[in-house]
């Protein structure tokens, strides 16, 4: 039986449980590459992957501020099964923005009885990360046909549906959503990644798949006005990483306290008591903290240009922009808490901490792997030309 919860308040619960739970096995899952089945069902039983279905079709609608801390909860305890549900979320918001009442009642009806959404976003031959070549060619009688190949799937082996990013006759971006075990739909499981081991990230073929017409959403609409659409995707993409950063400062902080021999010339019985140890360990705190801080921020952010937008406000495009703004500098001082945290907590261990067995280097290769998605360095540029020149960021599905 799956659960629907009814508040905010109810998610985070939710979210604070699993998130323990995962974490339980989280090192063995990555050590072994043991996908999490269970776990994943788990998931979709506890209502969680229904959170934002409109309160009008019987979902929490929960803020995008709490979104983002229950992928910071769940992160925190795997982080690659904090990455599955991310595209699960990603297309609902697709749906929220061009689909037909009908289509949203539909897909809504299903994600609360438990229905998971995969993705077929990624082509590794496309000439740009955010260029596709899969199209969708209309057939007589209404219906379309897809072929291609995607890669980056994750969640794709976990799905019921599988959403495909597909050019149709105009050019045009139009998602199709095509239900797990469609003729002609191969989902691989090959991901080979150093770190994110088990999200299922594997490649899915399509060979001549019926789509009918009220599976497609014309995506291409969504830049039309002012949007958080990418906003949106790239506040998950920060959760994550502010949760792997949390991980590893927890997991850090224990081998410390645990594992760990004091230098000699501290003069003291435990590592965590060495004054330069306390210091650097408050230092990378400070770096969660502030990427935590800086979530929130953006959710806010995300919270209030979704007010604009929906009531048409005259500043609709402003705080659309600062909404983008906002996730921008969370994304890229979660990369950079991520990525130094898990690796820096090593120096204040020693040795011990580069022994297999502890398998502490899972999360310097989760944020490694997970922050390569897009680069830092055009979150800072976006957030620079900003505040220097007052320069919106661009509709691109990416900021």
């Amino acid at each position: 039986m799956v659960n629907v919860i009814a508040d905010d308040a109810e998610a985070l619960a939710v979210a604070a449980r699993l998130g323990e739970r995962f974490a339980e096995g989280a090192s063995q899952r990555d050590a072994q590459r043991i996908l999490p089945e269970e776990e994943v069902e788990e998931l979709s039983e506890s209502g969680l992957l229904g959170i934002t279905v409109p309160a009008r079709h019987g979902g929490a609608e929960v803020s995008h501020r709490t979104l983002g801390a229950v992928f910071r909860l769940l992160a925190a305890g795997d982080s690659s099964i904090g990455q599955i549900p991310q595209n699960h979320f990603f297309f609902l918001n697709v749906l929220r923005h061009n689909a037909t009442e009908e289509q949203l009642a539909f897909f809504h009806a299903e994600v609360l009885a438990g229905k998971r959404f995969g993705n077929a976003l990624a082509e590794a031959g496309a000439k740009t990360a955010h260029a596709f070549e899969t199209r969708l060619v209309e057939q007589p009688g209404g219906d379309f046909r897809i072929s291609g190949t995607k890669n980056y799937t994750t969640g794709a082996l976990f799905a019921h549906w599988i959403p495909v990013f597909a050019i149709d006759g105009e050019d045009r971006v139009n998602a199709a959503f095509v239900p797990a075990g469609a003729d002609g739909l191969t989902v691989l499981d090959d991901w080979d990644g150093i770190g994110q081991r088990t999200t299922a990230s594997g490649t899915v073929l399509l060979e001549d798949v019926r789509v009918p017409p009220e599976r497609v959403v014309p995506h291409y609409r969504t830049f039309d006005g002012a949007e958080i659409f990418g906003a949106f995707g790239q506040y998950l993409h920060a959760a994550i990483d502010v949760g792997i950063a949390d991980a590893a400062l927890r997991d850090g902080g224990a081998a410390v306290r645990e594992l760990s021999r004091p230098w000699w010339e501290a003069g003291v019985e435990r590592t965590a008591d060495e004054p330069l140890v306390v210091q650097r360990f408050g230092e990378l705190a400070l770096r969660v903290r502030a990427a935590g801080a800086l979530l929130n921020e953006a959710g806010d952010a995300l919270d209030a240009a979704r007010r604009a937008i929906d009531s048409g406000a005259a500043d609709a495009e402003d705080r659309a922009a600062e909404a983008s703004v906002a996730v921008a500098a969370v994304r890229a001082q979660a990369d950079d808490a991520a990525v130094s945290v898990s690796s820096e907590i090593f120096a204040l261990i020693g040795t011990r901490s580069a022994r297999t067995g502890r398998n502490l280097d899972r999360h310097w290769r989760n944020a490694r792997t997970h922050t390569l998605h897009d680069p830092r360095r055009w979150k800072v540029q976006h957030l620079g030309n900003y505040e220097l020149n007052g320069i919106h960021p661009p509709r691109n599905g990416i900021v």
